[in-house]
């Protein structure tokens, strides 16, 4: 009896987790805070980044490591829906790569491209530019970058049945052409007049020869603007061959002066063709001439022209 009254009962209760905490939670709260750190310091990073530096942040991470280290091909040049064309991208299963004659190309596209942007950007910004932003058409067509300078009712380019180049057209010409220096595209120079025949008592002279004196004068403007001489591949007088207004011969808009920066193809297409070397297979005939402006993404507006002479 004594023994039973006398005996120890030790209970033991587990720890609810009410008393004294462990340091679990600390981990986890420093890694939330370093996730938000680094998510906050992206943010800023991107908010404080241009386009350009954000475009080549994409690219980079559109490049698989593998080829990045091995300095192969980006996965965005690729038309693969799955960027790499097999297990192993070096190889570029699934898809032939780009040879070289096409990569220099996709270059030389974005190279005119970056030019027509900045193109665009200096009329709107260019004191000289501006107020003359409705004769100035620029596009991108197979021949390259096209930049037309169009004449009108009441701001013409050149003197009445003249070449002499006004005081206006020589300013755009001399301001244009420190930008073209900046690609080492060639260019060509077209001249074109409207449908009115050319009339000053000389049968000799018309609007083939007009056009043409028209397109070196222009050439010589940008010359003296501080062009290359070199740039220029090729000077022509297309007289009223060819018009921005089919429906409208004598609009005045057809009367214009053509430059074109030139993509690679068309380059030295026109280089074979000066230098007499025979044509390539994939040449077409007539493939010399500018583009016309159904090819153009300029919506011209009809309007009858009343002026008697180019």
């Amino acid at each position: 009896m004594s023994a039973e009254k006398h005996r120890v009962i030790v209970k033991r209760v587990a720890g609810d987790g009410s008393g004294h905490h462990g340091g679990g939670w600390k981990i986890a709260y420093a890694d939330f805070m370093t996730a938000m750190m680094a998510f906050f310091l992206v943010m800023w990073l991107l908010s404080i980044s241009t386009p350009k530096q954000r475009e080549g942040i994409a690219e980079h991470f559109r490049m698989p490591l593998k080829v990045a280290l091995h300095g192969g091909e980006k996965s965005s040049l690729s038309s693969s829906v799955i960027p790499g064309g097999g297990p192993d991208p070096m190889q570029v299963e699934g898809e032939e790569k780009l040879s070289e004659a096409e990569r220099e190309e996709m270059a030389d596209a974005a190279r005119l491209a970056d030019m027509k942007k900045r193109l665009d950007e200096l009329i709107e910004n260019s004191p000289v530019f501006k107020q003359f932003r409705s004769q100035i058409l620029i596009d991108i067509t197979t021949e390259g970058l096209r930049l037309q300078i169009v004449d009108s009712d009441k701001r013409p380019m050149f003197d009445l049945a003249s070449a002499k180049v006004v005081p206006h057209m020589r300013a755009i010409l001399r301001e244009l052409a420190p930008t073209l220096n900046d690609l080492p595209n060639r260019i060509t120079l077209s001249g074109h007049t409207d449908a009115h025949v050319y009339t000053n008592g000389d049968k000799a002279y018309g609007n083939w020869e007009l056009s043409a004196d028209r397109a070196n004068a222009s050439r010589r403007e940008l010359v003296m603007g501080g062009m290359i001489e070199a740039k220029v591949l090729r000077v022509v007088g297309l007289a009223d061959s060819m018009h921005l207004d089919n429906a409208d011969p004598r609009n005045p808009i057809n009367r214009r002066i053509s430059i074109i920066l030139l993509n690679r193809q068309t380059q030295e297409r026109i280089e074979r063709e000066n230098s007499g070397a025979a044509a390539a297979p994939s040449t077409r005939v007539g493939a010399s001439l500018p583009a016309t402006a159904s090819g153009s993404n300029v919506k011209l507006t009809s309007f009858k022209s009343s002026a008697p002479t180019q």
